[in-house]
């Protein structure tokens, strides 16, 4: 369970497990927007890592950019989400569309691409 306790600060911090995930609202840290693109991005470097190992070869010296490009009308949602992965020239071609094929996969990008599907409750909770 994902769990935070408000005050009047300019910070959030959700508690899970032993971890610790803050946000700010006045950008000292991410907001949770920008922390969902981290989390896209983290998703493709770990989508990486794997099929990397899975292929025996290093990840060393791949290089991912991510962009959000906005909706027209709405700067907060966007229209696309770009991956960019720039590889190493050690990296023959095969692995390059294996390694890519394998970022497509990612967990986050398919919950946010299927999430129409997820029910949110919002609902009042038991105190004591």
């Amino acid at each position: 369970m994902y769990q935070l306790s408000l005050t009047d600060a300019k910070q959030l911090h959700v508690h899970y497990k032993n971890h610790v995930v803050s946000y700010g609202l006045d950008g000292s840290l991410p907001n949770p927007l920008e922390a969902t693109y981290a989390a896209l991005a983290g998703c493709a470097g770990v989508y990486t890592l794997k099929a990397c190992g899975a292929m025996g070869i290093s990840a060393e010296g791949i290089d991912i950019h991510c962009k959000p490009v906005v909706r027209q009308g709405n700067m907060l949602i966007p229209a696309r989400f770009v991956t960019e992965v720039t590889f190493p020239e050690r990296i023959t071609a095969e692995q390059r569309v294996t390694i890519l094929e394998m970022i497509s996969h990612c967990a986050v990008k398919q919950l946010i691409h299927d999430g129409s599907q997820i029910e949110f409750v919002s609902c009042e909770g038991m105190t004591g």
